[in-house]
């Protein structure tokens, strides 16, 4: 089977794409026909060896995928041959990744894909959908009707954080860089949408949230808590999920006498019940309408070395052409 894989950490350069052992199915597991993938900067951080994980190679790259299910492995009972299935939390703790024609995955990390969904839509709202539901249910306790911001608001997370807090009754507010993202946010079910270059952001988050906002979900790698920790409501929540390097200062004044919790989590950590628990309220949003994925550029098998370094350069380098998720779409 033709996949994109590695044999050491280091380098984009070390990116392969050529023909491996097509896998077999263990107990519990699905062998999976895939059709898309989707990158996360996870992918990157183990791929370059920042991150250290239990890696066997070659090692397939990839965390998220979707296809079709093609063999059912001893004891696998959940789908049956013909399925379309989405999923993540490939390539992790020791698993093999999904960039490649065929991928052996436990049940327990895949899920149906909705009708509504093409594969390159399923596999990009995988990791990037399942962290915004566990930062904003699970961590972040959000309730209808109280007020939560995202700051990048047409990233992966960031996206699905806005449909799916307006999904359930919250107000939303989020932030972009420029006018043409802003109107994306907006088309996303944004209550308030600001550009963070032209627009007093503090200013505008107290006229649309006077008493403050109930759960901010950070997804910034380099977070300001002097600005954020002010702007939360009394019992208000903080959500950290990236910036592995940030050593923000916290302003503590403004923190622990108004009742503030931070809350920090990498989704890979969660348990699968609860991930499956995610996915299935985030199948449940799409197939009534409430959300869509947003898909920013695909590319094909052959270029995924393209790919990691068009994330490379929008993740860790700033480069602004990014909106969306970045997708490998495998024939």
């Amino acid at each position: 089977m033709r996949a994109a894989y590695i044999e050491e950490t280091g380098g984009i350069e070390l990116i392969k794409v050529g023909d491996l052992p097509r896998p077999t199915p263990g107990p519990g597991q699905v062998l999976v026909r895939v059709h898309a993938v989707a990158l996360n900067p996870i992918d990157l951080y183990l791929r370059s060896g920042l991150i250290a994980m239990p890696m066997a190679f070659p090692y397939v790259i990839g965390c998220d995928f979707a296809g079709v299910v093609e063999q059912l492995g001893p004891g696998a009972s959940r789908f049956k041959a013909g399925d379309r299935v989405w999923g993540s939390n490939q390539g992790l703790l020791g698993r093999q990744g999904v960039a490649a024609e065929y991928a052996a995955i436990d049940e327990a990390w895949a899920y149906p894909t909705p009708t509504l969904l093409g594969d390159n839509e399923a596999a990009g709202m995988a990791l990037a959908g399942i962290t915004a539901h566990l930062g904003a249910f699970e961590h972040g306790r959000l309730q209808p009707g109280e007020t939560i911001y995202v700051p990048g608001g047409t990233g992966g997370v960031g996206s699905m954080v806005i449909q799916l807090a307006k999904a359930k009754g919250a107000r939303t507010a989020t932030s972009a860089g420029s006018p043409e993202r802003v109107e994306i946010c907006k088309r996303l079910g944004a209550d308030l949408a600001l550009n963070y270059k032209t627009d007093d952001i503090p200013a505008r988050l107290r006229e649309f949230a006077p008493e403050g906002v109930d759960v901010w979900y950070e997804t910034q790698r380099e977070p300001n808590l002097e600005v954020s920790i002010p702007l939360l409501r009394k019992r208000g929540r903080m959500i950290l999920m990236a910036g592995r390097a940030a050593r923000p200062t916290l302003p503590l004044g403004a923190f622990y006498p108004r009742d503030c919790s931070i809350h920090g989590f990498a989704m890979f950590n969660a348990h699968p019940d609860l991930q499956r628990k995610a996915a299935t309220d985030i199948n449940a949003a799409i197939e009534e309408g409430l959300v869509k994925p947003l898909v920013g550029r695909a590319f094909p098998l052959a270029a995924a070395a393209e790919a990691q370094r068009f994330l490379e350069e929008n993740t860790l380098k700033g480069a602004g052409s990014l909106s969306g998720k970045v997708v490998i779409t495998i024939d």
